[in-house]
């Protein structure tokens, strides 16, 4: 199983090799996530579209929208592959859907996702008259290029002007989509930390003695201190704390991975400051279990500094400790925030909650809206309800 670094990087490779037209390698590279999120199989699909292949490209987007039923832009070019294989309904069907996920908002940008493109009402409106051109719907057509006049930029009106005329000369256009070459790209941070790091962030090449571990999304290992350490106390981690007998291995596994080093017992709150200093914020907050090898329920949640000194009691051997940071659903966790006032659920994929409700930030979908989990629950809620939660130690 290849490690989560692997997988940046073939991700990164993957994005590169659409930035220079090669769509067989960017395929290979994207398609080689064993379980892909909603926004690699989005990258898929929109190489699909690149080379021609608008029936893989659908098949594509139907499993990014399953996996995140709020991903507009995956609604959106979802509507041009079926445009493109002249199912206009279905196209019609999915830009409606994307306006829905828009929820009366100018646009939604994806820049902070990774991809250099903002989702625009207006856009969204020009491809609904695009497919009501083809069906004959040549009023609706016009209604809907009105809509986006309201809507659009200074900047757009001359196209909409000359869309409108095309329109009431019954003259069908062609759908607005993600500039050719946008694809969901990893966060500069991944790609940054791809190398090992020491406490401070700063990337260093592998001692002799770090040792590559390939584990599970999520997984945090901690053991003992490798050969040759001896010559270099700090090693990897550079945490100078007591001589280099006393120091463990703390790697560390979230969306990169990197070996750091902490005193053997150290407390919970010193744990995460090493974290924090290297990890996005989903590590520093995520929830963290350790491994007992003496329960059968494998996993057991850190609930706090007893339960940290019981771990390093019971763990496996000298000098190792297996912890686990995990998000939600496989998702992780941006970070928390705390529910002020009560929100009712308006609509299936609204988020409800009550005031002093803990959310876990799963998506910011745009600058109002936020996607959370909150008691076994995910959905979206308005941004202006909630506060920021105080980080847990």
């Amino acid at each position: 199983m290849p490690s989560l670094g692997d997988l940046v990087r073939d991700w990164h490779r993957g994005a590169q090799a659409v930035a220079r037209g090669d769509w067989d390698c960017a395929l290979r590279l994207f398609s080689s996530v064993p379980e892909p999120p909603a926004r690699m199989s989005f990258n898929v699909g929109c190489v699909h579209l690149l080379a021609g292949d608008p029936e893989a490209a659908l098949r594509a987007f139907d499993q990014a929208v399953t996996k995140d039923a709020c991903m507009a832009v995956g609604f959106f070019q979802r509507g041009v592959a079926n445009f493109q294989l002249e199912r206009f309904r279905e196209a019609l069907s999915d830009f409606q859907r994307t306006l829905a996920q828009l929820r009366d908002n100018a646009a939604i940008d994806y820049t902070q996702l990774g991809l250099r493109f903002k989702l625009q009402a207006w856009e969204v409106l020009f491809s609904v008259a695009a497919v009501q051109s083809q069906l004959g719907l040549w009023a609706e057509a016009a209604r809907s290029l009105e809509g986006a006049l309201a809507k659009g930029p200074e900047g757009a009106r001359d196209d909409l002007d000359v869309a409108l005329g095309q329109v009431q000369k019954q003259v069908p256009l062609q759908p607005r989509q993600v500039p050719r070459g946008e694809v969901f790209r990893p966060h500069r941070r991944h790609l940054a930390h791809l190398e090992p790091v020491d406490f401070l962030g700063k990337a260093k090449r592998p001692h002799a003695e770090q040792v590559d571990q390939q584990v599970p999304p999520g997984l945090l290992v901690a053991g003992g201190p490798g050969p040759g350490s001896s010559e270099d106390p700090a090693g990897a981690g550079g945490v100078a704390a007591g001589g280099p007998e006393s120091l463990v291995t703390f790697t560390v596994q979230c969306t990169f991975a990197l070996a750091l080093r902490a005193p053997r017992g150290a407390d919970l709150s010193s744990l995460r400051a090493l974290m924090s200093q290297a990890l996005p914020p989903q590590a520093q907050s995520g929830q963290l279990s350790y491994r007992d090898p003496s329960d059968s329920r494998g996993w057991v949640p850190l609930t706090g500094e007893e339960a940290l000194q019981r771990a390093w009691q019971r763990a496996a051997g000298p000098g190792e400790l297996r912890l686990q940071c995990r998000g939600v659903g496989g998702r992780p966790v941006l970070y928390q925030v705390v529910a002020r006032h009560g929100y009712s659920a308006q609509r299936p994929e609204d988020l409800a909650l009550q005031p002093g409700d803990t959310v876990d930030v799963l998506c910011e979908v745009d600058q109002a809206w936020l996607e959370g989990h909150c008691d076994g629950r995910i959905g979206i809620f308005p941004k202006c309800f909630v506060v920021p939660a105080i980080r847990r130690t």
